[in-house]
């Protein structure tokens, strides 16, 4: 098993592509570490994996934009697995879409701390056990807005670039010392987010929902969404020691819709 005698903390857990990826390193033999905001829906999908895998899955609580919940999140899974993270997977965000000029400034600070700061937060706190131990995988869960811009996505398209720009320095900060640091760029993909995007379509133009969804689709060269396993099975070649030759990347999951 790839992950045999790992441990993940894997961050917005609790539904989509980090449940996706949560059960993908655990079924590879990972022990997991599910964190979320929302107590039920972490604890469910820890629930279910450890009835599914038999591995250890540890629900936490933890709003990765504010640095004390990150810091005490960290000391819990410590406390209950007894060592730090080996892999670190920052998926927690939000997207929100809304005109620059009526894109406020509390909207602006929420895409930056819970996109941004939060990545810099957790691998900060999850950096020294790996150091320490020579081994250690951070995924970097960021978006095809990270590399190009959209209407309507200035705060959240800002955000993502600033988590490649994170990714790529932590990089080479790490190379020499058996850490990898890497980030991958879904396109639209099939969750409630995207839902909320097709709403949001909905909304502003009058289509009907499947018409909306369709214009999501057309927006890639396949024709269609991508799926949370498919991120999750990239996700799981960089924590795995295949991947180890794999670092500062950013790689995108969207069916060609962006080519670099």
């Amino acid at each position: 098993m790839k992950l045999h005698g790992k441990l993940a903390f894997i961050t917005g857990g609790g539904r989509g592509i980090g449940s996706a990826i949560a059960f993908a390193f655990a079924r590879e033999g990972a022990d997991v570490a599910v964190a979320a905001r929302t107590e039920e829906q972490v604890r469910t999908v820890a629930i279910a994996i450890h009835n599914e895998c038999g591995v250890q899955a540890i629900p936490v609580v933890c709003d990765v934009a504010q640095p004390d919940s990150v810091s005490a999140a960290f000391a819990r899974v410590v406390t209950e697995a007894g060592r730090g993270p080996d892999i670190l997977v920052n998926n927690a965000g939000i997207a929100i879409s809304a005109a620059f000029l009526k894109t406020d400034d509390e909207l602006w600070q929420r895409h930056l701390s819970t996109n941004l700061s939060s990545t810099f937060y957790c691998s900060r706190a999850a950096l020294p056990a790996m150091l320490e131990r020579g081994w250690g995988r951070v995924i970097n869960v960021a978006s095809i807005a990270g590399k190009t811009g959209g209407p309507y996505i200035a705060a959240y398209s800002a955000s993502k670039h600033g988590v490649l720009g994170l990714t790529r320095s932590l990089a080479l900060e790490v190379a020499t010392k058996g850490v990898t640091v890497n980030a991958i760029c879904p396109g639209y993909v099939d969750t409630e987010m995207t839902a909320r995007g097709v709403e949001n379509i909905t909304a502003r133009t009058g289509k009907s929902a499947d018409e909306s969804l369709e214009i999501l689709k057309r927006l890639s060269p396949q024709r269609r969404l991508v799926t949370s396993e498919e991120v999750a099975a990239v996700a799981l070649l960089l924590a795995s020691e295949e991947g180890r030759g794999i670092t500062g990347q950013a790689i995108n999951v969207d069916g060609g819709t962006v080519m670099y």
